[in-house]
């Protein structure tokens, strides 16, 4: 069950709803379909969004990706970046490069998550957002 009437969507999340293959796929229809049922409120990013579109092109098919701007872009709550979130999430990004491979995509969703949107929980099956300490549903 999802503890909030929010939550923040990552692009594993996003790609694991769409692939069938996928071995979260059965979870993630799962918390989408509670999502629709509780009314609960979907953020992201249209960085998430590109990140999405772009994987879903290459690893499935470009159909998943329309699919995915035509289904899923219209219910989200999409943040908008500003230079200082930008400039945050550069910090956040070379401080964990250093220990691990990491996205500058998953730095703009940590610091979106920590700072506007009240460490709201994360939808994602990324083991980088639980290691910087998100709450994450996956």
């Amino acid at each position: 069950m999802i503890p909030s009437d929010r939550v923040f969507c990552d692009t594993g999340f996003f790609f694991a709803s769409l692939a069938g293959a996928d071995r979260h796929y059965d979870r993630a229809g799962a918390l989408l379909e509670e999502c629709r049922a509780e009314r609960i409120r979907m953020f992201s990013t249209w960085e998430v969004v590109s990140e999405t579109v772009t994987l879903l092109t290459y690893r499935l098919h470009p159909q998943a990706a329309v699919e995915f701007l035509d289904t899923m872009k219209p219910v989200l709550s999409l943040v908008p970046i500003t230079d200082e979130i930008l400039t945050e999430a550069e910090q956040v990004f070379r401080r964990q490069v250093r220990s691990r491979r990491f996205s500058f995509c998953d730095a703009i969703s940590f610091v979106i998550v920590t700072t506007l949107l009240d460490n709201i929980p994360c939808l994602s099956f990324d083991e980088d957002f639980k290691a910087l300490g998100l709450t994450v549903i996956g």
